[in-house]
């Protein structure tokens, strides 16, 4: 947290920066480990985990098996619901972008401050949601023509479109389309950077005003701090929903390119 003169940034919580000294330069630009690449590992490390300890293929299986289970059902339903039986050959990536960004939304939201430490949401940067759209969207550009061929034009004619009007309508669905992953990137992104911010603003109250005084804590404190941990309950309800309608969308658009509705 960057405080100066009883002064909270909110917005340093966000700062990529390197934390070693090595590296190397490609063309010029100096290649370091970061605190951004560093909880994007601890991400993977801890989606590893968690499916590797609910893997066991118990016959009874315990609460781990089952949470397991529950999340690679849950995923496979929703393919199949949208897209149909060929749904299940794409919930592979499906499952493993929801897990992704579930995990790092939650990794986030772990409270190692109080210790000197410095969580880091990989998912408030848009170069991270932007990259997972892109590969989600391409996947959908790759499905779509290879599927398809030049018919999957035909996604951006609606059928029953009157003859004039086919070029405008064109038009439109397909600048639709193309706006499809900056808005799948820029919803993740805002949703966990205004979370965050406001906690960062509401700690910053907390802290100055137990600084002030008891009578400030009390008055502006306490409340901040109340709210504080209602906003953090609400926080992990955000990080879970948010992974779960981008992998939501994600399938939605695969469902067009398949079966081009």
């Amino acid at each position: 947290m960057a405080a100066e003169s009883g002064k909270i940034d909110p917005m340093h919580q966000f700062e990529i920066a390197p934390i070693s000294n090595g590296g190397f330069e490609i063309a010029g630009q100096a290649i370091t480990f970061t605190n951004s690449a560093l909880w994007m590992l601890l991400t993977l490390v801890a989606v590893w985990v968690f499916m590797q300890g609910g893997m066991k293929r118990e016959l009874v299986p315990g609460r781990w098996q089952l949470m397991v289970e529950g999340f690679t059902g849950f995923i496979d339903d929703m393919m199949t619901a949208n897209i149909g039986a060929e749904g299940r050959k794409y919930a592979p990536y499906v499952f493993s972008l929801f897990m992704f960004i579930l995990f790092a939304n939650i990794l986030g939201l772990i409270p190692i401050g109080v210790v000197g430490g410095h969580p880091f949401t990989v998912t408030s940067h848009l170069t991270i949601t932007g990259v997972l759209a892109i590969v989600s969207f391409s996947i959908v550009l790759i499905v779509g023509f290879a599927r398809h061929g030049l018919h999957f034009f035909s996604l951006f004619v609606p059928h029953g479109t009157p003859l004039p009007m086919i070029p405008f309508i064109f038009v439109v669905e397909l600048l639709s389309f193309l706006v499809r992953p900056f808005s799948l990137g820029l919803r993740l992104f805002v949703a966990m950077t205004a979370g965050h911010i406001l906690l960062k603003v509401l700690a910053g109250f907390v802290i100055n005003s137990t600084n002030a005084g008891i009578g400030y804590g009390l008055l502006v404190g306490l409340p901040s701090l109340t709210l504080m941990v209602g906003i953090s309950a609400l926080e992990i309800l955000v990080a879970v929903v948010q992974a779960y309608v981008f992998a939501l969308l994600t399938s939605l658009y695969i469902n067009d390119a398949v079966n081009l509705h």
